[in-house]
């Protein structure tokens, strides 16, 4: 069997290990990777990637690296949690599993690590045999680490330091209701710290820092978090050798310094970015691809000979414009997909079957939920208003997860929009505090999480300025009371909104935002798309 293999870019320029352990010898890395894997532990209706034809393809890169003499490391950069139905009904118990099996080093953990309660983290941990790592996330209570800081890793002769990092947007956009108690700090001041002291206690050949942060161009990183260019540039020079990233789900590739290379596709090769003489790796998003990196330990030197971007049964456009394989295909692992193909049954047996239909596409795409006001978020508002009876309601956009396509609408549908089980909640308020909160609210910019989606309400906002606020369609009276719609994440501070949860006249159902838009499709179908067209 043939396997396709993105061609190896020579890379000449060269990174100052942090360790003098082999002054005179010639050691080698293999360094694997992936990120945000988000629940696809079973492949796509297109057969494209999967985590067992992703074994396949590590154990034969795997096999190669150890027949050349290499050590071999398998990284994740974290995000294992939340996408797939099939995934989510069983808290990601196949995607760790699968990981297991794969043979993973080490993850970092991710922002979605946090969308289901803490318990449930720490049962994720027990079915994995493999470390979850995070050195910036502290207990408030007691000022310790919460997980796992870092590992020091032996393999082939070569000692090699990993530390984890967590965005600490997971502050913001975590469920307030789980992290309450976790403290998020700077990656660059924990690592300033933490760096030195296992250079002291273990004097690794290399220092890599596995982290869900984001790879923002030339650190332009907008309202997010500062990510792994900034950290790259702000620590000392040789403190870090490699970062393998995750969190903005994109193939890290450049055409030249801080510009990305934009005509990336698979089967093209993929040089990473490089900062303050650090490495920056990541491998895009769900397993589509498998990052592969060689380096020559020399000394004190530490050179890339090669990466590229391995595609897992991806498909691509030809001239003619039909779908073909970028490259051979890969023949997912027996023993792995018959294992797989359980939790795959059994989710599957949990969400099928018709609940309605809509005639035409409900938008939900992320780079038009965050950015302009779509018709599905008017059909979520709607099925939430009718669930508690409320004159307008509310939701931050980063809650709208995929779009529904027009034709018969599955449960599954419903649960890929709304994943995170939020409950519906509702709060009676006046139309002075009201206003108050909407102009906290309606000031949040496009291009992030918390960009409002809205129904039933109107505004303007000028020069920073809220005015004509109208709850459905009737100006607001500031003696008034209203009641408004929103989910338990929302309410409880998640996406930066005000916490309304200790405010008079607020209201938690146990109601949830899949049960009440399953409910709406079914008792309003056909629905028109039409009809839930932003004003």
């Amino acid at each position: 069997m043939r396997f396709f293999i993105l061609s190896s870019l020579l890379v000449t320029l060269t990174a100052c290990s942090s360790s003098s352990n082999h002054t005179d010898s010639v050691q080698y890395l293999t360094l694997l990777h992936t990120n945000d894997n988000h629940g696809r532990f079973w492949h796509n209706e297109q057969g494209e990637y999967g985590m067992a034809a992703r074994k396949t393809l590590i154990d034969r890169l795997k096999a190669e690296a150890v027949n050349n003499g290499h050590a071999v490391l398998l990284l994740s950069g974290g995000d294992i949690n939340t996408g797939i139905p099939e995934s989510d009904l069983q808290h990601a118990e196949p995607d760790f599993k699968g990981m297991s099996a794969i043979g993973y080093d080490a993850m970092a953990i991710g922002n979605h690590e946090f969308d289901n309660p803490l318990a449930v983290l720490d049962k994720q941990q027990q079915w994995s045999n493999f470390p979850f790592l995070s050195a910036n996330i502290f207990d408030k209570e007691t000022g310790k680490t919460a997980y796992q800081a870092y590992e020091v890793f032996e393999k082939n002769g070569l000692k090699i330091a990993v530390i984890g990092l967590t965005t600490t947007d997971t502050a913001k956009i975590g469920n307030p209701q789980y992290i309450g108690g976790l403290d998020f700090q700077d990656p660059v001041t924990v690592t300033t710290r933490l760096a030195p002291k296992i250079e002291a206690q273990y004097n690794p050949d290399i220092t890599i820092a596995v982290t869900h942060m984001g790879h923002y161009v030339d650190a332009n990183y907008g309202i997010n978090a500062p990510g792994d260019v900034t950290m790259a540039r702000n620590l000392p020079k040789g403190m870090i050798d490699i970062i393998v990233g995750g969190h903005s789900q994109e193939p890290v590739c450049m055409s030249e310094e801080n510009v990305a290379d934009v005509n990336f596709a698979p089967g093209k090769a993929c040089k990473p970015d490089q900062q303050n003489g650090t490495w920056i790796m990541q491998a895009h998003e769900w397993g589509k691809y498998v990052g592969k990196a060689e380096f020559k330990l020399e000394g004190d030197e530490l050179t890339l000979l090669n990466y590229s971007l391995i595609p897992v049964n991806l498909y691509v456009e030809n001239k003619e414009g039909k779908k073909q394989l970028a490259g051979d295909y890969i023949e997912p692992d027996k023993s792995l997909k018959n294992m797989l193909a359980v939790y795959q049954e059994k989710g599957a047996a949990q969400i099928a079957g018709k609940i309605g239909e809509v005639d035409s596409k409900l938008e939900g795409d992320r780079n038009k939920v965050r950015y302009q006001q779509v018709n599905l978020a008017r059909v979520i508002i709607a099925a939430q208003m009718q669930s508690v009876g409320a004159d307008f309601g509310i939701i931050s956009g980063g809650g709208i997860r995929d779009s529904i396509h027009a034709g018969d609408v599955s449960y599954k549908d419903i649960l890929k929009v709304h994943p995170f089980k939020n409950r519906i909640t509702y709060i009676d308020i006046t139309g002075k505090d009201l206003f108050d909160y909407l102009d906290v609210v309606t000031s949040f910019p496009p291009d992030s999480g918390a960009y409002l989606q809205y129904h039933k309400l109107s505004f303007k906002r000028e020069n920073n300025q809220l005015s004509d606020v109208k709850i459905n369609g009737a100006p607001i009276e500031m003696t008034k009371t209203y009641r408004m719609s929103i989910n338990s994440y929302n309410a409880s501070g998640g996406d930066g909104y005000p916490t309304l949860t200790k405010k008079a006249g607020f209201v938690s159902t146990d109601d949830t935002d899949a049960q009440a838009l399953k409910r709406y499709f079914e008792q309003n179908s056909p629905l028109k798309a039409a009809d839930y067209a932003p004003n």
